[in-house]
């Protein structure tokens, strides 16, 4: 399948972040001195009406304020300080690149990456890229289809419903395709699409509740 017609069948993009952490970051929520939620990774997926990949995205970030990643974040996700240094480009080039990508399609996240791609352009100074629009977190679709994520993450989706993972844990491409892959496996035993009005309703309504 050529590209053009991969686009003119995108139905939506579901998309993940790795981000700088340290030991104890989560527990702490970022809030020790000199830790940033800085993006050294972004994932994406385009999907058709049923939620199958059409398309990826992936490009690594090289982070400004910590450049060096710590041996933690490089255990968990596999990548290095040498990856970043041969292949990795500016956050603000990076997030053009999926805002390009992503166009007017509406996207899926598991939680708030969309409050970690806009702490990044407060971080950066950044003024001239616009936050992420028509954002929805899955995470209160997949409540109410009594899947219970609490503790869990994105690559924990696909397997919260029977759908082995494929990949790395911690890579956001897969993991988003993970999420994907979960949604997918829903919609199949009859789940309405997150993509339809009363569920994107409701994702804005959960959205604008815990903003």
């Amino acid at each position: 399948m050529d590209d053009l017609t991969q686009k003119s069948h995108a139905h939506a993009v579901v998309f993940d972040l790795e981000f700088t952490a340290w030991e104890g970051s989560m527990a702490n929520r970022w809030l020790r001195p000199g830790e940033f939620t800085e993006v050294v990774q972004i994932g994406a997926v385009k999907v058709d009406d049923a939620f199958a990949p059409l398309e990826d995205f992936d490009v690594l970030v090289r982070p400004r304020l910590n450049p060096d990643l710590s041996p933690y974040l490089q255990a968990l996700t596999g990548i290095t300080n040498d990856a970043l240094r041969a292949r990795g480009v500016d956050f603000a080039d990076a997030y053009r690149d999926f805002l390009e990508f992503a166009g007017s399609l509406p996207v899926f996240a598991y939680g708030r990456d969309d409050l970690i791609l806009a702490a990044n352009l407060r971080f950066y100074g950044i003024k001239e890229l616009a936050a992420l629009a028509n954002y929805h977190n899955v995470i209160p679709w997949l409540a109410e289809r009594g899947v219970d994520m609490r503790g869990l993450h994105a690559c924990d989706v696909g397997t919260s419903v029977g759908v082995p993972f494929a990949g790395r844990r911690h890579n956001a491409r897969d993991d988003a395709l993970s999420v994907a892959a979960g949604i997918a496996a829903l919609m199949q035993r009859g789940a309405p699409s997150p993509v339809t009005g009363d569920g994107v309703r409701r994702a804005v309504a959960n959205r604008n509740a815990a903003a």
